[in-house]
């Protein structure tokens, strides 16, 4: 999960590789200025809407894009820390241009409607960790399959939405471990789980998402970062022994030479290489597990 420590990560990376702070800045600044992502091969055209979503405790507003003919299936897109934003747009806009109805969502609509940071913001900056983390304190386990039920509902009803097919689920950094609880949830209508740069998905809690792993029939990609790897080996081993056991198919990986916070584009961390690498085995997954 961001936080303090995540940032001291960051600096000493940037530190070793003879990267002074004012640089690393205006790294920061730079990179969110020119953040875009890679082409999709064979687009198709894509319809973007700005939507709102009923949940049992109010009104989501979310970003839903979907391709313009047919009905395809629909995938739920939960940002990191800092919320849905223009770079989490890009995510499902381009999953769309893949041939998928993209539903990206507001963790925090209950407290704040997004985006909750403007562009060109980034968590390096000790101002917007401040605003950020009671949002996150706001949220919980119990929230997250609530919400998630009803964005589920949400796609059920959708034209765009091919409801004889599975619906997958993304979550960065914070919300990685939202696409398990979410899977266990809902075993019969999640047909796919992707996790990039998760955090605390195999802990010693009682409630720890790798104990849920029994109750689910997604497929899962969990993408590490290195960073994580190093502060603890022991939990993608521990999610390797629950997939195994629980005979859920799941794709575990370290990726080389990434930081926490290496997929979204605006990241001062982004590994281009390592997300598109990731990226391409998420379309695998989904190729596969909601045909």
């Amino acid at each position: 999960m961001c936080d303090e420590l995540t940032e001291k990560d960051n600096a000493d990376y940037f530190r070793k590789k003879g990267m002074t702070r004012r640089e690393f800045s205006m790294r920061s600044a730079g990179v969110a200025m020119a953040m875009m992502l890679p082409a999709v091969a064979n687009a198709v055209e894509v319809v973007e809407q700005e939507v709102l979503v009923e949940t049992p405790d109010g009104m989501a507003d979310c970003y839903f894009a979907h391709p313009a003919e047919g009905a395809h299936a629909g995938v739920i897109v939960w940002p990191d820390i800092m919320g849905i934003r223009t770079s989490f747009r890009m995510i499902g806009k381009r999953l769309a241009a893949s041939g998928y109805s993209a539903l990206v969502v507001n963790p925090y609509y209950r407290t704040a409607k997004g985006p909750v940071i403007a562009d060109g913001e980034s968590f390096s900056n000790p101002e917007v960790r401040e605003r950020l983390m009671p949002l996150y304190r706001s949220l919980s386990p119990e929230t997250c399959v609530s919400d998630g039920r009803a964005f589920v509902a949400f796609l059920d009803q959708q034209p765009s939405v091919d409801t004889s097919r599975k619906i997958g689920t993304i979550g960065y950094c914070m919300t990685g471990s939202y696409t398990m609880r979410l899977a266990a949830a809902m075993p019969e209508r999640i047909g796919a789980g992707g996790s990039f740069h998760g955090g605390g998905l195999a802990t010693k809690d009682d409630d720890s998402p790798h104990l849920l792993i029994p109750q689910m029939k997604a497929g899962f990609l969990i993408a590490i970062a290195a960073n994580d790897d190093e502060k603890d080996r022991e939990a993608k081993v521990l999610l390797r022994q629950a997939f195994d056991s629980a005979g859920v198919n799941a794709e575990i990986d370290v990726y080389e030479d990434t930081l926490l916070g290496w997929c979204p584009p605006e990241s001062v961390v982004y590994n281009e290489v390592q997300a598109e690498r990731a990226w391409s085995r998420l379309l695998a997954l989904f190729e596969r597990e909601l045909a």
